[in-house]
Order: structure tokens, then C-alpha cells, then sequence
């Protein structure tokens, strides 16, 4: 068929607003979900949209609205699950508001994190989702106001000036330190690994704050390789102190079951001769066996807020930034005891 054959075969929106008996403006509200139309007027435009096979053209709309409806998210690893849990809450709310998501994997590199946000630009996102690299400088956000790209910071921050969803980290830590102490444990480890940032900092002061406030050393902060393969024979680090801990608490999941594999290689048994409990509660808490304790910093609530602070920005975008810190919860499961 020749090009000018199919142009004049295209099912246009007025060709539906005839069939379905409204006016033009009528169907694109239907299109564009907008309350103004009656549930019964949606329905019956939506099912002439079908029997003509109409396609809604994003490409002109963008065009005409300047908008891409589009969301970049920028997240530093993608091989840790808590990042897909993070996504899953976002993608609810960018759906429902009838966008998609660019997703991008800076690796925790600034240097690729900038190429990131360039080509976020490039393809014309309404705003990004940003979960800072480690030493990521706040010029990073004073450039993406300049180029009038509304960023949501998610789980780490580097301004106060711009919008912020995260979680308690230090509430948290917290929560850990109380429940273990509850149990009877003094000595009490903090196995930490990868690079540093805001979490990391509040999640470190956190631990040491509550094992100050119970009077229990809180030196013994052990760091351990980042690289998934070796954490398991980094368990024996733990005992290297003079004085051995009789629990350990995890900087997230990914390191708590590593331990846990390294632990089981010493002959030590998780839950019966050994107390580890992780933070975030990823989905393969529930795997492990025995089952994780875990405090939970809730990704997928977390990434719901990032959503819908984009949103908000996007609609008012002169408004002051605001900040949602979600509380934690420890779920208790199987893998602490008290001390022996």
C-alpha cells in the first residue's frame, strides 16, 4: 500500500468522537483519563477506540504538550533486589499518572551518573528519579535546575533544596541494637560494606548512638568486601576483635546472607550458635534458612514517594522541596537467639 493510502486509512481521534457520538474535545479528555468525563461516556468511547484499532500518536502529543511523559530513575545497582523493590513502587504511581520509566544504572560512578542525566535530558524526561552515586556533588542538582529537569532524591541525599524519599535509617538501626540488647547480647557487631554515602553515614551513626545509649562498646564496625562472591569468606573478620561479638548486624540483606553462607562454613550455625540480623527486608529475607530477622526500610513505599513527589513537582513546580521519611519496622524471624 502506498504511503499516501495509509495516511488516509489513519483512524483519526475525530473519526471516534463521530462514531461515539461526543464532541472532539470530549474524546481527547478520555484519552488525556480526566475525571470531567462520566464513567458511562469513558466506556463507550474507549470501546470505539478498540472496534476502529485508533492509536493514540505519544510522538504529536509530546509535541503539542511539551511534555514526554516519561520518568527517568537513575539508581546506583541493579543486582541488589532492594533496587527493584524501590522501582516496583515507583512504576505504581508513574503508571497511574499514565507515564513510563527510563531506567539506568550509574554503578555508583559520578563520572556515569552525569552521562545519565545528559542523556536523561536528551530524551526529554518530564523529571528523574535519583538515587545519588556515592560522592555525587550537589552541583549535580544546581545544574539539573538549570536545565529546568525537576530530580527527586530517593534512599540517599545530598541537598536539603531538593525533594527527598527515604527511610529512618538511624530509627532503624535502632530497632536492631534495642531487640538484640532485649535478648541479652553486649557484644554487638556492625558488618558494613560498599561505598560511602548518606545512608551509610546515618546508618553507621545510628548503630553507634543506640549502643552508646544502652552503655555497649560500639566499636566494633567491621568492613567487609563489596563484592558479593567474597563476602562469604570475610565471615572470620567478625572474631578478629579482642573481644568476639555474639551477634552481628548487617548494613543491608545482600550482606546478611552472605555472612550467613560464611558462617555456616566456620561450623557456626545461624540462630543456634550465632545471632545476624539483616536490614531492609528484601524478599529473600523469607528465603534464607533459618529465616532472616530484618528491619524493614520498606523500598517499595519508599519508591511510592519518590513518585509521587515527582508529580507534585511537576505540577507545582515553584513549591518548597519536601522530604518523606518513611519509619522502619524489625521483623522478627528466626535468626537470633539469646547469647549462649
Amino acid at each position: 500500500m502506498p504511503p499516501e493510502a495509509k495516511k488516509k486509512s489513519r483512524v483519526t481521534l475525530l473519526d471516534v468522537a463521530r462514531s461515539a457520538n461526543v464532541s472532539r474535545a470530549t474524546a481527547s479528555l478520555v484519552i488525556r483519563k480526566s475525571a470531567l468525563v462520566g464513567a458511562e461516556t469513558r466506556a463507550r468511547v474507549e470501546q470505539v477506540m478498540r472496534d476502529l484499532g485508533y492509536v493514540y500518536n505519544m510522538g504529536a502529543a509530546r509535541l503539542r504538550a511539551e511534555r514526554s511523559h516519561t520518568v527517568g530513575v537513575i539508581v546506583p545497582n541493579l543486582t541488589n533486589p532492594f533496587f527493584a523493590e524501590l522501582l516496583s513502587g515507583i512504576e505504581a504511581i508513574v503508571d497511574s499518572a499514565g507515564m513510563v520509566v527510563l531506567l539506568a544504572n550509574s554503578g555508583d560512578q559520578p563520572d556515569r551518573q552525569d552521562m545519565l542525566m545528559r542523556r536523561m535530558r536528551e530524551h526529554g524526561v518530564d523529571g528523574v528519579i535519583l538515587c545519588p552515586a556515592a560522592d555525587t556533588e550537589p552541583d549535580l542538582l544546581v545544574q539539573a535546575f538549570e536545565w529546568q529537569l525537576p530530580v527527586v532524591q530517593a534512599l540517599r541525599h545530598i541537598s536539603a533544596q531538593t525533594d527527598y524519599a527515604g527511610a529512618d535509617y538511624e530509627g532503624g538501626m535502632r530497632q536492631a541494637v534495642d531487640y538484640l540488647a532485649s535478648l541479652g547480647h553486649r557484644a554487638i557487631a556492625f558488618a558494613v560494606h560498599g561505598p560511602v554515602h548518606s545512608a551509610y553515614h546515618e546508618r553507621v551513626d545510628g548503630f553507634r548512638t543506640a549502643m552508646d545509649a544502652r552503655g555497649l562498646a560500639a566499636n566494633m564496625i567491621v568492613r567487609v568486601p563489596d563484592a558479593t562472591s567474597l563476602i562469604p569468606s570475610a565471615a572470620p573478620l567478625l572474631f578478629e576483635a579482642q573481644h568476639k561479638p555474639t551477634a552481628v548486624i548487617c548494613f543491608n540483606d545482600v550482606l546478611a546472607l552472605g555472612l550467613s553462607a560464611g558462617l555456616h562454613d566456620m561450623g557456626l550455625k545461624v540462630g543456634q550458635d550465632f545471632s545476624l540480623l539483616g536490614f531492609d527486608d528484601v524478599t529473600d529475607a523469607e528465603t534464607m534458612r533459618p529465616r532472616l530477622s530484618s528491619v524493614s526500610t520498606a523500598p517499595v513505599i519508599i519508591g511510592e514517594n519518590a513518585g509521587r513527589l515527582l508529580l507534585d513537582r511537576l505540577a507545582n513546580p515553584s513549591s518548597p522541596a519536601q522530604r518523606i521519611v518513611t519509619e522502619t519496622r524489625l521483623h522478627i524471624r528466626q535468626s537470633c537467639i539469646s547469647p549462649l
